[in-house]
């Protein structure tokens, strides 16, 4: 029945190449060269066949059993004209590797092409069994359908046939999404996987501006490869989706796309809480696709309730907004659900389209992350989703980001006259360049605004090569807050490379110099290292990261010109003033997995006395208890540990569905408690089954 159904879904061979248009060229074979261009396919079409009929072997065991039928082969040529299997259907296995070898062994040849331009080709083909010269068959079959094409029909009967012929135009489905325009759901544990392709030394990749595009990590790592290598249980169809597919997956000539739930159940246990339990218990709907080659789509809808760590919760409900109970860190606003839990939905989707090689446009409703790091000083995302439009442009050894952001201000002071959100917005330059095939550096640049009466998403910061600096001087200072930075990345070896980043939110080189740790040091840096495959250990990963900001960065004298989005960093999750060590751990062994965290910070909070001491960047900084002796960890110093050992099991890699067990040990202790800050001694125990498409930070 399955070998039926597929059948009926492939092309004639003697029609299995595209329909070639005014446009369209097939790919040629040498011999081929000088034939007419209406006879390039047909030549193709007896080149393949002629080298079928001459390399073929039938394995002994089908002779044996005498067995008659076929073998459907789909493959395409790609644009550099090598020939690629996509898929074999047969009844013997043998036959399946023995069409594998006769297609690897065809040459290279000359690449279809599509206004002139190398473009890739599919076909279908089945091969008889025994073996015949199809080459001859062809010819004939040819004709009755040339015979056929010249019957025309009228345009009545045509367009009656038109619903029906949809599903004619179905094809077996390919994992498309792994060469498409899709994002790689930005998680790190799962980043871990590849990163150590991208990084290899004489590499041209650029690794800092995420997340990755499936169309880009491609040409390093081979997804459909390691898809394979897990494939599990394929007897039945609910084994098969259970273990190795999308619920639902649909492929036609020029489009495809995935539906997928979301789950995410999780419950725990906090030693250190006055409940009983932690939960989490999220339903959802995943969709992604494409239309034609350059074209892709996503969208994500979450429908959440949760109890958290104690601490988790206290945090959440600290930063809430004006009218509301809870802001659900790295997620959004949350309702009261029932007496102690939160409700928060949340949406995510984005349109991706690129038009040339060298340029992709996004826009959508999402998380955006700058740097090689755990942690990003530049644009992470530990803050809610919000609406964007990204432009990356790739040529030389150049990848040119530009972010525009819709932000929103939810403290009392955000809030208009009829209690709705303000909006503010952010851009965002960022440079990154292959200085040797080791040294990668970067620039980045920064420029939040707010929308007023008088000013909306201001024309000037459209301009994507502008320097933000001289804008902000020209629109006035109180204008806008600026913020620029540098990284670099160096490749040590093919198994260690070495990261950095500085950000800079205010200069003044006398205040720098004059050695009295002025307020006006507003500045921050990271260093970090990666070990993959560490101490030999293939698919351990290693890092080590530290992180200093000083006091006041990125927060404004006014406080709606902070560097944040629904009261949370748009950089470092722990805002500034504070110096913090990550250690980490990841592994992985075919569908298991293992990572492990440290933290160990400093950080200075605030009192109870309405003065900021520079951690709270949405507080002003015309707050400050004076000019100079400015210090990271002045305040309420506080000193933070955190570790997390987690392991899992990966149920489906094609949806990312794990199941895992962690436990996290959290010691908080401030040197004086306040309305926010709370002592936590904690333990956290907790286990669940999650569709892992996004980064939790639970170090806070």
């Amino acid at each position: 029945m399955k070998k039926f159904i597929f059948l009926l879904l492939l092309i004639p061979y003697v029609t299995f190449s595209q329909e070639d248009s005014f446009f369209e060229k097939p790919p040629v074979f040498p011999n081929c060269e000088a034939s007419e261009i209406e006879s390039l396919q047909n030549c193709f079409d007896a080149n393949v066949l002629n080298h079928i009929f001459n390399t073929f072997k039938t394995p002994e065991v089908v002779s044996e059993e005498k067995y008659v039928g076929e073998v459907v082969v789909l493959f395409e040529v790609d644009k550099e004209g090598a020939f690629r299997v996509i898929y074999v259907d047969a009844m013997y296995d043998e036959l399946k590797d023995e069409a594998t070898r006769v297609f690897d062994a065809l040459p290279k040849i000359k690449p279809g092409t599509y206004n002139g331009k190398p473009t890739f080709k599919q076909y279908s083909i089945p091969i008889q069994i025994p073996i015949v010269n199809q080459a001859v068959a062809t010819k004939s079959l040819a004709s009755k359908n040339l015979e056929k094409e010249e019957e025309k029909m009228s345009i009545e009967e045509a367009i009656k046939t038109e619903y029906d012929s949809v599903n004619k135009k179905l094809v077996p489905y390919t994992n498309k999404e792994y060469t498409s325009q899709l994002n790689i759901p930005f998680t790190h544990s799962g980043y871990a996987k590849f990163d150590r392709n991208i990084n290899l030394v004489g590499t041209n990749s650029h690794t800092a501006s995420k997340p990755f595009v499936y169309e880009d990590v491609s040409k390093y790592y081979d997804f459909k490869a390691e898809k394979e290598a897990l494939t599990k249980g394929k007897e039945t169809l609910v084994s098969r989706k259970l273990w190795n597919e999308h619920l639902v997956r649909y492929q036609a000539e020029n489009y495809w796309f995935t539906i997928d739930p979301i789950f995410d159940f999780e419950v725990g246990k906090d030693t250190d809480a006055d409940f009983s339990s932690t939960y989490n218990n999220t339903r959802g709907i995943n969709i992604q696709g494409g239309l034609g080659e350059k074209f892709s789509f996503y969208a994500s809808v979450f429908e959440s309730q949760g109890r958290f760590a104690q601490y988790y919760n206290q945090y959440a409900e600290s930063i809430k907004a004006s009218d509301e109970v809870a802001i659900i860190p790295g997620r959004g606003i949350a309702k009261r659900f029932k007496d102690d839990s939160y409700d928060y939905p949340v949406a995510e989707a984005y349109l991706s389209y690129s038009p040339t090689d060298f340029l992709n446009v996004q826009f959508g409703h999402g998380k955006n992350f700058i740097g090689d790091g755990y942690r990003s000083l530049f644009v992470s995302d530990v803050a809610s989703p919000s609406p964007f439009l990204k432009i990356n442009t790739k040529f030389w050894k150049i990848k040119y980001t530009n972010t525009w952001m819709w932000l929103k201000d939810v403290t009392p002071a955000g809030t208009d006259a009829e209690g709705a959100y303000l909006s503010k917005y952010m851009a965002t330059h960022f440079l990154s360049w292959n200085a040797t095939k080791r040294l990668n550096v970067g620039f980045f640049e920064s420029i939040v605004w707010a929308k007023s009466q008088n000013r909306g998403f201001d024309i000037n910061y459209i301009n994507p090569i502008i320097f933000y600096r001289a804008i902000e001087f020209e629109t006035g200072q109180d204008a806008g807050n600026a913020i620029m930075g540098l990284s670099a990345k160096y490749k040590i070896n093919d198994n260690i490379n070495a990261y950095s980043q500085f950000v800079l939110d205010e200069f003044s080189l006398s205040d720098i110099t004059g050695g009295e740790q002025s307020w006006k040091n507003k500045f921050g840096y990271q260093l970090g290292v990666k070990y993959y495959n560490a101490f030999k250990v293939d698919n351990l990963m290693l890092q080590a990261e530290y992180n200093r900001v000083r006091p006041y960065t990125y927060s404004h004298n006014s406080t709606f010109l902070n560097y944040g989005h629904n009261n949370q960093s748009m950089a470092h999750l722990w805002g500034a003033n504070f110096s913090e060590l990550v250690l980490i751990g990841r592994y992985h062994y075919k569908r298991w997995f293992a990572n492990a965290k440290i933290n160990l910070g400093v950080r200075g909070l605030d009192f109870d006395n309405n003065v900021s001491y520079g951690n709270n960047i949405y507080q002003s900084y015309n707050d400050r208890p004076g000019d100079t002796g400015i210090t990271v960890g002045q305040g309420n110093k506080t000193k933070t540990f955190y570790s997390n050992l987690q392991a899992g099991y990966l149920i489906n890699p094609a949806t990312n569905l794990k199941i895992f067990a962690d436990i996290s040990v959290r010691d908080f202790n401030p040197e004086a408690q306040t309305a926010t800050t709370f002592k936590n001694n904690t333990v956290w125990f907790n286990f669940g089954i999650r569709t892992d498409l996004f980064n939790w930070y639970f170090d806070l």
